[in-house]
């Protein structure tokens, strides 16, 4: 990989957006052990939780106060002030002043549809609240990241008021603005003209992050689509953990940066170490490892049918799109009734046995297509 290739950031959510997902749930000490994995992987950012909703994630972020940490920035999340109440008076922001992070990100309404139905506000008082929130975290001396939820439904519906939160929040001293595909519908082809507009309508100091969800099955192609369009950092768990059908999954979106673009997001040598990172946190959140999940999963670079297992054993590239060990995979070659005597050679060779030369290989495969007739696997 060519380390003169532009860095994009990668933002971790897993503690925070992850543990929003059915059946994920972290102690204190398996978020601080996801964030130490994490921080020796090399992600830029580890949002840690919402200091302002549970008193788990104000322990999580005294206890991260008090470690070093290499690479990561660690990150409190919240929402801006409410509306009909000062900086000063809104519980939510003075907890995230005292959750002591460099950074912090702050979610604020982009679609009027919540404006109106959720938030129950007007136009212009959204935006003072997005606005003067920012500038409180600022003043404060924290890295502000703002949050545009809904940003890609809101621009359809009204892109001149969806843009117009976005100033806003800069305006307020936010460096990071992040745009949210909250439902997870949004297409591609969207995603990036969208993404490149939002990009030429702000100075190049102000950051563009894209936070996509899998609603639609799209957020791993929607997020690289967003770095396409000039997105610098993207947001997303690992595994793809989430609300609904989940958050873009990181898993994916650092492999395919860093392995197949022009773009890189993990420090020199640290991509052998994602399959590792991918499997601990399922352990840790006691979740089944997902086998079929691509570049990471068991199953990713395994090989069942005889002729592809053949081509395998002559030139790799045949049948794998990048070389498993760069993930820190392995191959698995698996026999049965669909298996040639490839299959056999190799897997013998995994076990420490050479049947290359073997007189009985034929009758060995034999043998294995009758016994998986009969029902045997």
């Amino acid at each position: 990989m060519n380390r003169t290739c532009t860095k994009i950031q990668i933002y971790d959510t897993t503690l925070r957006d992850g543990a929003q997902g059915e059946g994920i749930s972290f102690s204190v000490q398996d978020k601080l052990r996801i964030a130490q994995k994490l921080d020796k992987l090399g992600v830029a950012y580890i949002e840690g939780g919402w200091p302002g909703s549970n008193p788990r994630d104000v322990e999580f972020f005294a206890a991260a106060g008090r470690m070093e940490w290499q690479y990561a920035k660690i990150t409190a999340f919240g929402s801006t002030r409410r509306a009909g109440l000062t900086v000063e008076q809104d519980e939510n922001l003075q907890k995230l002043i005292a959750a002591g992070t460099p950074a912090v990100a702050i979610f604020g309404k982009t679609w009027l549809l919540h404006v109106d139905h959720v938030l129950k506000t007007t136009p212009e008082e959204n935006l003072a609240m997005i606005r003067e929130s920012c500038a409180f975290l600022a003043q404060h001396g924290r890295e502000v990241i703002f949050d545009a939820e809904h940003f890609f439904d809101g621009y359809k519906d009204d892109p001149e008021y969806a843009v117009a939160v976005l100033r806003a929040a800069a305006d307020g001293g936010a460096v990071t603005l992040t745009l949210c595909d909250t439902n997870g519908g949004t297409m591609p082809v969207e995603v990036f003209r969208i993404c490149e507009l939002v990009r030429k309508a702000f100075p190049p100091e102000i950051r563009i992050s894209i936070h996509t969800h899998n609603d639609g099955d799209l957020a791993v192609a929607n997020s690289i689509m967003g770095v396409r369009a000039g997105c610098g950092q993207v947001q997303g768990t690992i595994n793809g953990y989430g609300e609904q059908c989940g958050n873009a999954n990181l898993s994916s979106i650092i492999a395919n940066l860093e392995l197949k673009t022009d773009f890189s997001c993990l420090p020199e040598g640290k991509l052998v170490d994602l399959k590792s990172v991918s499997s601990f946190v399922d352990d840790l959140a006691n979740v089944r490892h997902n086998r079929r999940a691509p570049f990471v999963g068991d199953s990713a670079f395994a090989h069942k049918g005889g002729m592809h297992v053949n081509a395998v054993q002559k030139d790799p590239r045949t049948f794998e799109h990048v070389a498993p060990e760069a993930v820190g995979n392995g191959r698995r070659i698996l026999v049965s009734d669909l298996s040639g005597k490839s299959n056999l050679v190799m897997k013998a060779a995994e076990l420490g046995f050479d049947l290359k030369k073997s007189d009985d290989l034929g009758k060995l495969l034999a043998v294995l297509k009758e016994r998986e007739n009969a029902g045997y696997e």
